[in-house]
Protein backbone atom coordinates (compact mmCIF):
# COMPACT_ATOMS: atom_id res chain seq x y z
CA UNK A 1 0.00 0.00 0.00
CA UNK A 2 1.05 3.58 -0.69
CA UNK A 3 0.21 6.15 1.98
CA UNK A 4 0.33 9.91 1.44
CA UNK A 5 0.32 12.20 4.49
CA UNK A 6 0.02 16.00 4.20
CA UNK A 7 2.06 16.10 0.98
CA UNK A 8 2.99 19.62 -0.15
CA UNK A 9 5.17 20.66 -3.09
CA UNK A 10 6.42 24.19 -3.79
CA UNK A 11 8.27 25.36 -6.89
CA UNK A 12 10.11 28.39 -5.58
CA UNK A 13 7.49 30.54 -3.89
CA UNK A 14 4.62 28.92 -5.80
CA UNK A 15 2.57 26.29 -3.99
CA UNK A 16 1.68 23.46 -6.41
CA UNK A 17 0.27 20.85 -3.99
CA UNK A 18 -1.12 21.67 -0.56
CA UNK A 19 -1.35 19.08 2.23
CA UNK A 20 -2.62 16.16 0.15
CA UNK A 21 -3.48 12.95 2.05
CA UNK A 22 -4.84 9.63 0.79
CA UNK A 23 -4.12 5.89 0.63
CA UNK A 24 -3.62 3.88 -2.56
CA UNK A 25 -5.02 0.42 -1.95
CA UNK A 26 -3.96 -2.89 -3.55
CA UNK A 27 -6.39 -4.32 -6.07
CA UNK A 28 -8.06 -0.99 -6.81
CA UNK A 29 -7.90 2.01 -9.14
CA UNK A 30 -7.80 5.61 -7.94
CA UNK A 31 -8.48 8.16 -10.69
CA UNK A 32 -7.09 11.67 -10.19
CA UNK A 33 -9.13 14.35 -11.93
CA UNK A 34 -8.91 18.10 -12.20
CA UNK A 35 -8.48 20.96 -14.65
CA UNK A 36 -5.17 21.93 -16.24
CA UNK A 37 -2.76 23.29 -13.64
CA UNK A 38 -4.43 21.46 -10.75
CA UNK A 39 -1.18 19.64 -9.84
CA UNK A 40 -1.96 16.17 -11.22
CA UNK A 41 1.38 15.57 -12.96
CA UNK A 42 3.28 17.05 -10.01
CA UNK A 43 1.49 14.54 -7.79
CA UNK A 44 2.75 11.66 -9.97
CA UNK A 45 6.29 13.09 -9.82
CA UNK A 46 6.12 13.45 -6.05
CA UNK A 47 4.79 9.93 -5.50
CA UNK A 48 7.54 8.44 -7.67
CA UNK A 49 10.31 10.32 -5.87
CA UNK A 50 11.19 12.67 -8.75
CA UNK A 51 9.74 15.92 -7.34
CA UNK A 52 11.04 16.69 -3.84
CA UNK A 53 8.45 17.26 -1.14
CA UNK A 54 8.31 20.58 0.66
CA UNK A 55 6.57 18.86 3.56
CA UNK A 56 4.65 15.69 4.33
CA UNK A 57 5.53 12.07 3.66
CA UNK A 58 4.94 9.24 1.20
CA UNK A 59 5.17 5.70 2.60
CA UNK A 60 5.35 2.41 0.70
CA UNK A 61 4.37 -0.60 2.80
CA UNK A 62 5.25 1.41 5.87
CA UNK A 63 8.64 2.60 4.60
CA UNK A 64 9.33 6.25 3.88
CA UNK A 65 9.82 6.82 0.14
CA UNK A 66 12.72 9.22 0.64
CA UNK A 67 14.65 6.54 2.53
CA UNK A 68 14.45 4.03 -0.33
CA UNK A 69 17.24 3.76 -2.88
CA UNK A 70 16.44 4.43 -6.55
CA UNK A 71 16.52 0.67 -7.23
CA UNK A 72 14.19 -0.10 -4.34
CA UNK A 73 11.78 2.63 -5.50
CA UNK A 74 11.79 1.16 -9.00
CA UNK A 75 10.98 -2.27 -7.61
CA UNK A 76 7.97 -0.85 -5.76
CA UNK A 77 6.62 1.84 -8.12
CA UNK A 78 6.28 1.80 -11.91
CA UNK A 79 5.36 4.98 -13.79
CA UNK A 80 3.80 5.57 -17.19
CA UNK A 81 4.71 9.23 -17.82
CA UNK A 82 2.76 11.72 -19.89
CA UNK A 83 5.77 12.79 -21.94
CA UNK A 84 7.26 10.23 -24.29
CA UNK A 85 11.05 10.37 -24.29
CA UNK A 86 11.85 6.88 -25.54
CA UNK A 87 15.23 6.35 -27.25
CA UNK A 88 14.31 6.43 -30.97
CA UNK A 89 17.05 4.02 -32.10
CA UNK A 90 16.04 1.32 -29.61
CA UNK A 91 13.74 -1.42 -30.78
CA UNK A 92 10.40 -1.79 -29.05
CA UNK A 93 11.68 -5.04 -27.51
CA UNK A 94 14.81 -3.36 -26.09
CA UNK A 95 12.65 -0.56 -24.70
CA UNK A 96 10.34 -2.91 -22.82
CA UNK A 97 13.31 -4.86 -21.46
CA UNK A 98 14.47 -1.62 -19.81
CA UNK A 99 11.61 -2.19 -17.38
CA UNK A 100 13.52 -5.17 -16.01
CA UNK A 101 16.55 -3.05 -15.04
CA UNK A 102 15.74 -2.96 -11.28
CA UNK A 103 15.69 -6.77 -11.21
CA UNK A 104 18.92 -7.54 -13.12
CA UNK A 105 21.98 -9.01 -11.39
CA UNK A 106 25.09 -6.94 -10.75
CA UNK A 107 26.39 -7.78 -14.24
CA UNK A 108 23.21 -6.42 -15.82
CA UNK A 109 22.47 -9.75 -17.49
CA UNK A 110 18.96 -10.38 -18.86
CA UNK A 111 17.66 -13.83 -17.92
CA UNK A 112 15.06 -16.01 -19.60
CA UNK A 113 12.69 -15.00 -16.79
CA UNK A 114 13.24 -11.32 -17.62
CA UNK A 115 12.52 -11.99 -21.30
CA UNK A 116 9.39 -13.98 -20.45
CA UNK A 117 8.04 -11.15 -18.25
CA UNK A 118 8.79 -8.54 -20.95
CA UNK A 119 7.07 -10.67 -23.59
CA UNK A 120 4.03 -11.11 -21.38
CA UNK A 121 3.86 -7.33 -20.88
CA UNK A 122 3.93 -6.79 -24.65
CA UNK A 123 1.20 -9.36 -25.20
CA UNK A 124 -0.94 -7.62 -22.57
CA UNK A 125 -0.53 -4.24 -24.31
CA UNK A 126 -0.84 -5.56 -27.87
CA UNK A 127 2.69 -4.45 -28.73
CA UNK A 128 4.41 -7.78 -29.37
CA UNK A 129 4.03 -7.35 -33.14
CA UNK A 130 6.07 -4.12 -32.80
CA UNK A 131 8.98 -5.87 -31.06
CA UNK A 132 11.61 -5.45 -33.81
CA UNK A 133 10.61 -1.98 -34.97
CA UNK A 134 12.66 1.09 -33.96
CA UNK A 135 10.80 3.25 -31.48
CA UNK A 136 11.38 6.33 -33.64
CA UNK A 137 9.15 4.80 -36.34
CA UNK A 138 6.19 4.21 -34.02
CA UNK A 139 3.12 6.41 -33.77
CA UNK A 140 2.28 8.33 -30.62
CA UNK A 141 -0.35 5.76 -29.67
CA UNK A 142 2.04 2.87 -30.24
CA UNK A 143 4.67 4.54 -28.07
CA UNK A 144 2.07 5.12 -25.35
CA UNK A 145 1.24 1.41 -25.27
CA UNK A 146 4.97 0.65 -25.22
CA UNK A 147 5.38 2.83 -22.12
CA UNK A 148 2.70 0.80 -20.40
CA UNK A 149 4.41 -2.44 -21.46
CA UNK A 150 7.71 -1.17 -20.01
CA UNK A 151 5.99 -0.31 -16.73
CA UNK A 152 4.29 -3.72 -16.56
CA UNK A 153 7.64 -5.43 -17.21
CA UNK A 154 8.91 -3.66 -14.10
CA UNK A 155 6.59 -5.94 -12.09
CA UNK A 156 6.09 -3.34 -9.35
CA UNK A 157 3.06 -3.59 -7.03
CA UNK A 158 2.25 0.13 -7.46
CA UNK A 159 1.43 1.55 -10.89
CA UNK A 160 1.17 5.30 -11.57
CA UNK A 161 -0.18 6.41 -14.95
CA UNK A 162 -0.19 10.04 -16.13
CA UNK A 163 -2.88 10.49 -18.81
CA UNK A 164 -2.09 7.17 -20.53
CA UNK A 165 -5.01 7.49 -22.99
CA UNK A 166 -4.09 10.91 -24.37
CA UNK A 167 -2.59 9.62 -27.64
CA UNK A 168 -4.88 6.64 -28.16
CA UNK A 169 -7.98 6.26 -30.27
CA UNK A 170 -11.16 5.07 -28.60
CA UNK A 171 -10.50 1.38 -29.31
CA UNK A 172 -7.11 1.41 -27.60
CA UNK A 173 -8.30 3.67 -24.75
CA UNK A 174 -10.83 1.03 -23.77
CA UNK A 175 -8.43 -1.87 -24.38
CA UNK A 176 -5.69 -0.24 -22.28
CA UNK A 177 -7.95 0.61 -19.36
CA UNK A 178 -9.61 -2.81 -19.49
CA UNK A 179 -6.14 -4.32 -19.18
CA UNK A 180 -5.17 -2.02 -16.30
CA UNK A 181 -8.35 -2.92 -14.42
CA UNK A 182 -7.76 -6.63 -15.03
CA UNK A 183 -4.18 -6.38 -13.76
CA UNK A 184 -5.29 -4.45 -10.70
CA UNK A 185 -7.71 -7.24 -9.82
CA UNK A 186 -5.62 -10.28 -10.80
CA UNK A 187 -2.18 -9.06 -9.69
CA UNK A 188 -3.46 -7.01 -6.72
CA UNK A 189 -1.83 -3.86 -8.08
CA UNK A 190 -2.41 -0.49 -6.46
CA UNK A 191 -3.14 1.80 -9.43
CA UNK A 192 -3.30 5.60 -9.58
CA UNK A 193 -4.29 7.02 -12.95
CA UNK A 194 -4.50 10.67 -13.98
CA UNK A 195 -7.34 11.21 -16.45
CA UNK A 196 -8.94 14.15 -18.22
CA UNK A 197 -11.96 12.18 -19.40
CA UNK A 198 -14.55 12.19 -16.62
CA UNK A 199 -16.54 9.40 -18.26
CA UNK A 200 -13.53 7.08 -18.38
CA UNK A 201 -13.02 7.75 -14.67
CA UNK A 202 -16.66 6.90 -14.02
CA UNK A 203 -16.26 3.64 -15.92
CA UNK A 204 -12.98 2.40 -14.43
CA UNK A 205 -12.22 4.05 -11.08
CA UNK A 206 -13.05 2.53 -7.73
CA UNK A 207 -12.34 5.89 -6.10
CA UNK A 208 -11.84 9.40 -7.44
CA UNK A 209 -9.59 12.19 -6.16
CA UNK A 210 -10.58 15.65 -7.37
CA UNK A 211 -7.78 18.24 -7.46
CA UNK A 212 -8.13 21.98 -7.99
CA UNK A 213 -5.44 24.63 -7.49
CA UNK A 214 -3.25 22.10 -5.74
CA UNK A 215 -5.88 21.16 -3.19
CA UNK A 216 -7.72 17.86 -2.74
CA UNK A 217 -11.34 18.99 -3.06
CA UNK A 218 -12.95 15.54 -2.86
CA UNK A 219 -11.96 11.90 -2.38
CA UNK A 220 -14.29 8.93 -2.39
CA UNK A 221 -16.21 6.42 -4.47
CA UNK A 222 -16.84 7.54 -8.04
CA UNK A 223 -20.59 7.85 -7.49
CA UNK A 224 -19.99 10.31 -4.62
CA UNK A 225 -17.41 12.52 -6.32
CA UNK A 226 -18.71 12.53 -9.90
CA UNK A 227 -21.69 14.76 -9.27
CA UNK A 228 -22.58 18.20 -10.68
CA UNK A 229 -22.28 19.67 -7.18
CA UNK A 230 -18.66 18.48 -6.90
CA UNK A 231 -17.49 18.91 -10.49
CA UNK A 232 -19.09 22.13 -11.73
CA UNK A 233 -17.29 24.49 -9.29
CA UNK A 234 -13.93 22.87 -10.10
CA UNK A 235 -14.32 22.96 -13.90
CA UNK A 236 -16.22 26.29 -13.89
CA UNK A 237 -18.84 24.76 -16.13
CA UNK A 238 -22.42 23.60 -15.50
CA UNK A 239 -22.53 19.84 -15.90
CA UNK A 240 -25.27 17.23 -16.08
CA UNK A 241 -25.09 13.53 -15.33
CA UNK A 242 -27.15 10.80 -16.95
CA UNK A 243 -27.21 7.10 -16.13
CA UNK A 244 -27.47 4.50 -18.86
CA UNK A 245 -27.11 0.78 -19.50
CA UNK A 246 -27.64 -2.18 -17.20
CA UNK A 247 -24.90 -0.99 -14.83
CA UNK A 248 -26.32 2.55 -14.74
CA UNK A 249 -22.91 4.08 -15.36
CA UNK A 250 -22.91 7.87 -15.08
CA UNK A 251 -22.31 9.93 -18.23
CA UNK A 252 -21.18 13.49 -17.66
CA UNK A 253 -21.83 16.22 -20.24
CA UNK A 254 -21.90 20.03 -20.26
CA UNK A 255 -25.32 21.33 -19.40
CA UNK A 256 -27.43 22.29 -22.42
CA UNK A 257 -29.47 24.73 -20.38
Amino acid sequence: MLEVHNLSVHYGSRSVLKEISFDLLPGSILAVLGPNGAGKTTLIRALSGIAPLTSGEVRVDGRSLNKLSAIDRAREIAVVPQARNLPPAFSAWETVLLGRTPHLNWLGQVSQKDEAIARQAMVATQTLELAQRPVGELSGGEQQRLLLARALAQAAPILLLDEPTSHLDLQFQIALLDQVRLLARQENLAVLIVLHDLNLAARYADRVALLAQGELRALGPAYEVLTPEMLSPVYHLPLEIFHAGPSQLPYIIPSLR
